[in-house]
């Protein structure tokens, strides 16, 4: 876990470096609004960084009070609705937001030299990222399940053999009730490494994309503009938080790993605003540098997050035969999925 939390880290200081790079060549100018406003939209990013602060730490602590609220654990219908409304909101951020700027951007006028007006590379560079978070997916939890196979079978031949040593005439049934207690708990544990594994890939690609969001809203200079951001922002990280706080909570981390990831997950966007607003003013949006590097970003954070969304969150939950034995709950969660992809699509009307 300490290793996941430390690639989590290098992975944004990464990103946080890349507006060194797009800060240069600026060989389109530099789009210009009347109605901008350096003065008011810096109060109104300050705004945005408690908003979004506080939305995130709340939406995230939520699926926690399940230990005090009972309708809130993991186990319970309200949970899994809940989740899958979160599951919209990502799946839309993904699809209405992220997508169709990717291609904006990698299909702007001002890339007038290389391949990018000949080939749809968004679509390409979303392709490849979600097949990559499969592949990560696949071979973590391979990994773990291995490991952890090999553990228990190592336990569990210790105790036969000092159960069987220990009477000769029950050591049949004994063996048989360790042999049954086994495979139940490595049934419990692969679900429990699934859940780990699934909860650190989401919240690699949450990071990728918050930080760029906040990004783009710290480098604006049009209170026009941040407005409308500052309130879609609150709204999706406030539900994003509660998506990744149920894979959280059903993962079973430690406290100090909780907390770490709950922090990741607060800040990552407060301080891509940060970022932004130290270099709004030498940031050109238009320079071709900063389209290739902004339109790949959020190319790849759309197909992580794509993912994501349908194969850990959603298929995990629909397929599950407690689901899939409860026509009530087959159509909450149906409708819970579709009113979160539709509140958050509608948010592209203003952002």
């Amino acid at each position: 876990m300490a290793a996941d939390l430390k690639l989590a880290a290098f992975f944004l200081l990464a990103v946080a470096s890349l507006p060194l790079l797009v800060v240069a060549d600026c060989d389109c100018e530099a789009s210009t609004d009347e109605g901008n406003d350096k003065a008011r939209a810096l109060t109104l990013k300050i705004v945005a960084i408690f908003c979004i602060l506080f939305a995130s730490s709340v939406g995230c602590a939520i699926p926690s009070l399940g230990r005090r609220f009972p309708a809130l654990r993991p186990d319970t219908d309200l949970f899994l609705a809940v989740k899958a409304f979160a599951a919209g909101v990502i799946l839309a951020t993904a699809f209405v937001h992220m997508l169709p700027e990717a291609f904006d951007k990698l299909g702007s006028p001002c890339l007038v030299d290389g391949p990018w007006q000949k080939f749809p590379f968004a679509g390409l560079v979303a392709m490849l990222a979600a097949i990559a978070t499969l592949v990560v997916d696949t071979i973590a939890t391979g990994y773990f399940q291995r490991a952890h196979a090999k553990t228990a079978t190592s336990v569990g031949d210790v105790e036969t053999s000092d159960h069987a040593h220990g009477g000769h005439g029950h050591a049949h049934g004994v063996v048989s009730a360790i042999a049954s207690s086994s495979t139940s708990n490595a049934d419990g544990g692969a679900q429990l490494i699934r859940h780990r594994v699934i909860a650190q890939v989401l919240e690699l690609g949450i990071i990728a994309h918050s930080v760029i969001i906040g990004m783009s809203l710290g480098a604006s200079e049009s209170p026009s503009t941040i407005k409308p951001l500052v309130a879609a922002l609150t709204f999706h990280q406030f539900f994003e938080g509660i998506g990744l706080g149920g894979c959280i909570v059903q993962a079973q981390f430690r406290l100090k790993s909780v907390l770490t990831m709950a922090l990741f997950f607060s800040l990552t966007t407060p301080v891509g605003v940060v970022i932004g607003i130290g270099i709004s003013s030498t940031y050109n949006e238009n320079s071709p540098r900063a389209l290739i590097i902004e339109g790949v970003l959020h190319a790849a954070a759309a197909g992580i997050l794509i993912y994501m969304a349908l194969v850990d969150l959603l298929a995990e939950d629909f397929m599950n035969p407690r689901v899939q034995n409860n026509g009530r709950l087959q159509l909450i969660i149906n409708v819970s999925l579709l009113v979160g992809t539709a509140l958050m699509s509608m948010l592209a009307i203003w952002a």
